[in-house]
């Protein structure tokens, strides 16, 4: 456990040492966020642009996380627990990339579709069984939704023009 804790205390503090914009925090086992990053990057949060929380076991994320990484343009949630994202991720202006493959979602995240930068959502390997179409016809610059893996039944009519997804 010490050991763990070691290893994400160095790769925050190199990354606020560094002024680095991706934060590394894959593969660490994390349940949560862990509330001292705010403290120890509150100087540096509007220069981070990438964060990877992959193959952790973190259950939930809260609002403070998507208000604090306000410029965010890619977020790396694969391989954990999640089963829902807080209204908070709405609100974000730079998202470009969302990874949330092999979580525990059974429904889509629709606070997603508020995101107008969104261009790619991957969803691969839960449990989405429903699409909200209409709403994600509305986002201006997605490009793909990554849905394979998952038990959602497209029918052929249902295919949207401006975006591609993947079954």
């Amino acid at each position: 456990m010490a050991e763990a804790v070691a290893n994400v205390a160095r790769r925050i503090n190199a990354t606020a040492e560094e002024g680095r914009d991706t934060l590394d925090l894959s593969d660490c086992k994390l349940i949560s966020f862990p509330d001292g990053v705010f403290k120890v990057l509150r100087s540096c949060t509007d220069k981070i642009h990438k964060i990877t929380l992959a193959n952790n076991e973190v259950k939930a994320l809260t609002n403070k996380f998507f208000s604090t990484f306000t410029q965010l343009r890619e977020l790396d949630l694969q391989g954990n627990v999640l089963t829902k994202l807080p209204d908070a991720v709405g609100n974000m202006e730079h998202l470009v990339s969302i990874n949330l493959s092999n979580n525990k979602f059974s429904e889509f995240p629709e606070r997603l579709t508020a995101v107008r930068t969104l261009e790619l959502i991957n969803l691969e390997n839960n449990q989405i069984s429903e699409l909200p179409l209409e709403r994600l016809c509305e986002m201006p610059a997605l490009r793909t939704v990554d849905l394979r893996s998952n038990p959602v039944n497209l029918s052929s009519n249902q295919s949207p023009q401006n975006f591609t997804i993947l079954t």
